[in-house]
């Protein structure tokens, strides 16, 4: 609160007065800096010198004219006489991109070749190059793609840059062969520029990029730099007809001499830089085996490092365009080798760099070819920094390594081990797998062959004893079982082994291996034992079905052709399942009554088995018993429900239609206790009957029973059947039914067969239920008087 306001004012100021001094400080570095950089660059177009000599070039004239870089450089800009644009000049593109290019509408070519010289500055490669010249040339002369070729050792031209060209025919084109005919070779051999200006005349004299050719109708390709020192060419091509303009001409020889300069830059490293490595360096590499390259980073100006450049290689070192050795040195390691950017080994040598550690990456395979024979060959690279450089060589892994892998593998995987005795020297040999096999501690002393047998159970002895000495005397090979007993139980082995002889015949030496089978044995005593198993399981099974065959026959006997009962043809069938003993708790009872009437039975007992069976027979019986001796249908259901509950067990539940048919009225009274209903055919129609109510039997102490009338015609016909007819797995009953009932609508005309034919069309699939049909026809009257 003490302090005087006068004086915080006073200090702001100043701070105010130093931040505006600052300000016009960079506003002037960034004018001087801006001509530095114009000044440099018409040097270069001039010259073709690199953008560090035109520096130097600039300052010693300065120092000699006693005047400032910057007067230096406005007398260098000023001594261009300038040049007028045409009154129309194409523009980029919408959408072009710019790496920094002059603002459409310059008309100085200072000030042009000064833009481009500041921005070819920052490409770091012949591709970059390519771009960066395509986004000012789009504005300047209207040029659409831009491509640089450079001669070839053998004598042609290699595409190293380019750009507005897709990659499938920049590919196509890559390489030029040294013949006549090639636009860029005829301006590299006569060091001056060729301007094909008449697409019709052009193509009767030079072979012309493009598919097809009219893609570009005018195109300039200018030796770099001109003279006969020139080493690459320039081509620009454009979609536009029509001639160059002088003005054109002329700024597109000022921009090869500036790209000569540029270029010469990318070949030779810099005074002062990491890449300034002395012949010596790579006369060391040309001595050095195996394959090393020493790289410089290419930073950019953040610092990043953007890309390696090769500055020496052993004559092993070889890139994957076939470059080997010194052919490499120079190239760029994103040029040499793309498939690293972004791999671990990139990482890792950035972390070479920035730690100074070596790194040494995780082995790759990479495939080779040797003699036009693809092989596959793993590789491990290493990294070490030297200055600020790194020196990366990649050792490839010995074959003879991986095949002693491989078999150790084979061993370890296998359960077995080698194993060699030299019977004149007495030396012994084994694999590390073999002491496991054996059950011995690895490391101890291996055991005389003589003395294999003690390892093995006393009964298992005499044989392999036997078998080595018939190997030893007479050279005769053997493979023989035999057990040994470890703490972890006792193992099944095998050994196999031959003799090496010498020329009299006599053993000298014996190899051959020891392998474990104990898992093998082990499945094939189980497996015995699970056959002798089957084998039991399946006698059993044989016998419960001849039991159950004869049970059939005796509680269910099948008529063998359709019977008449009370006026009514009645034709039965019962299929057992097709699977399990083939008994289960289906049953059917037709039978006339001594006062002539009918009694038609179907029921189902839940379950199969004896138990199943048991009931069945007792329903059966019981049910024709009391319908006999004059009990009602609902009587008698009520009753059956009651022995049910009664019964031993008293789980069981039973399924059942009954059905009394009086001849005389032709009336069938029927009842049902939850059983699928009577399917009736009457005059071609097909339906299902009403069911009158009614509960399962033994599902209730209390049920109720309910009965109903059918009156029969002339030709009906009328089947009840259990409920294996109509069920199938995943299925509703409707579908059942209404499958059932589709069927008999195609069978219900028909001999007295038609029932098989039912059957076979219903039951394609598996039967997993018992199925029981009892098939009741009324006759026609012509039918009746016949049989009468």
């Amino acid at each position: 609160m003490d302090r005087d306001p006068s004086a915080d004012l006073a200090a702001l100021a100043r701070v105010v007065a130093r931040q505006r001094a600052e300000v016009e400080r960079l506003r002037d570095l960034a004018a001087t800096s801006a001509v530095l950089e114009r000044a440099k660059g018409v040097l270069m177009a001039l010259t073709g010198c690199t953008p560090d000599t035109a520096h130097e070039e600039l300052a010693q004239r300065a120092k000699e004219g006693n005047r400032t870089l910057l007067e230096q450089c406005w007398l260098t800009l000023g001594a261009l006489p300038p040049m007028e644009r045409p009154a129309t000049t194409p523009t980029a593109p919408a959408g072009t991109a710019s790496c920094g290019s002059a603002p459409a509408g310059t008309t100085d070519l200072a000030d042009v070749l000064g833009h481009i010289a500041r921005d070819l500055v920052r490409v770091g490669s012949p591709h970059e190059l390519a771009g960066c010249l395509l986004e000012h040339l789009v504005q300047e002369v209207g040029g659409d793609a831009v491509m640089l070729y450079e001669r070839l050792p053998e004598g042609g031209l290699g595409l190293m840059g380019h750009a507005g060209i897709d990659p499938t025919l920049a590919a196509q084109w890559r390489q030029l062969p040294p013949m006549p005919g090639v636009a860029a070779m005829d301006a590299l051999r006569s060091g001056e520029p060729r301007w094909l200006e008449d697409l019709a005349v052009d193509r009767t004299r030079y072979l012309l990029i493009g598919d097809p050719p009219e893609r570009w109708l005018t195109r300039a390709w200018l030796p770099l730099p001109a003279g006969d020192t020139a080493h690459a060419a320039l081509g620009v091509l454009r979609r536009r007809g029509g001639p160059f303009t002088p003005r054109e001409r002329e700024l597109l020889r000022a921009v090869a001499r500036l790209c000569a300069g540029r270029l010469r830059a990318f070949d030779s490293p810099q005074n002062g830089t990491p890449g300034d490595f002395s012949p010596t360096v790579q006369a060391v590499f040309d001595a050095l085996p195996g394959a090393a390259i020493l790289l410089t980073p290419l930073r950019a100006p953040s610092g990043e490092v953007e890309d390696y450049r090769i500055d020496a290689a052993t004559p092993e070192a070889v890139d994957v365009f076939g470059r080997t050795g010194r052919a490499m040195v120079g190239r760029h390691i994103l040029e040499s080798y793309p498939s690293v950017a972004g791999e671990p080994l990139w990482q890792g040598y950035l972390q070479a760099l920035e730690t100074g550690a070596p790194f040494e990456g995780e082995p790759f395979v990479y495939q080779d070819v040797v003699g036009e024979v693809p092989v596959t060959a793993t590789y491990t690279v290493r990294a070490a920094p030297l200055g600020e450089g790194l020196v990366v060589t990649w050792l490839r892994h010995d074959p003879v390594d991986r095949q002693e892998q491989r078999l150790a593998d084979v061993q370890r995987l296998g359960n077995l081990g080698w194993a060699n005795w030299n019977l004149v020297t007495q030396e012994i040999s084994w694999a590390a797998q073999t002491y496991a096999v054996l059950g011995l501690v690895p490391g101890q002393d291996p055991v005389r062959l003589e003395q294999l047998p003690d390892l093995a159970l006393p009964e298992d002895t005499g044989p392999l004893a036997h078998a080595i000495a018939e190997l030893v005397s007479r050279g005769r090979p053997f493979n023989v079982p035999f057990r040994i007993d470890t703490p972890a139980g006792v193992r099944h082995l095998r050994m196999v082994a031959e003799a090496v002889t010498a020329p009299d015949g006599t053993p000298v030496e014996v190899h051959g291996f020891v392998q474990d089978l104990t898992a093998q044995r082990s499945a094939e005593l189980a497996l015995v034992e699970s056959e002798r198993a089957m084998l039991l399981q399946r006698g059993i099974l044989q016998a419960e079905r001849a039991l159950a065959t004869r049970l059939q026959h005796a509680l269910l006997p099948l008529p063998s052709k359709p019977v008449r009962l009370a006026g009514l043809r009645v034709e039965v069938a019962y299929l057992p399942a097709q699977a399990g003993i083939h008994v289960g708790g289906d049953w059917f009872s037709a039978v006339e009554l001594p006062d002539c009437d009918a009694l038609f039975v179907v029921g189902d007992v839940a379950g199969h088995g004896i138990d199943a069976v048991a009931t069945m027979a007792q329903l059966r019986f019981t049910a024709k018993g009391m319908v006999s001796t004059g009990s009602s249908l609902t009587g008698a259901l009520a009753r059956l429900n009651q022995l049910l509950l009664h019964s031993r067990d008293g789980q069981i539940t039973a399924t059942m239609v009954l059905a009394h048919y009086d001849p005389d009225r032709h009336v069938l009274s029927w009842a049902q206790a939850g059983h699928p209903p009577p399917l009736l055919v009457r005059r071609g129609e097909v339906r299902f009957l009403d069911r009158p109510g009614g509960m399962l039997l033994g599902a209730t102490s209390t049920p109720v029973y309910e009965s109903r009338e059918l009156r029969l015609e002339p030709g009906d016909r009328l089947l009840l059947y259990t409920d294996g007819l109509v069920e199938r797995p995943g299925e509703g009953l409707d579908a059942g039914f209404a499958r059932l009932a589709e069927a008999v609508r195609r069978h219900s005309r028909g001999e007295a067969g038609s029932l098989d034919a039912l059957l076979a069309s219903m039951l394609a699939d598996e039967r997993r239920d018992d199925v029981c049909v009892l098939d009741i026809r009324m006759p026609l009257e012509d039918e009746r008087d016949a049989d009468g």
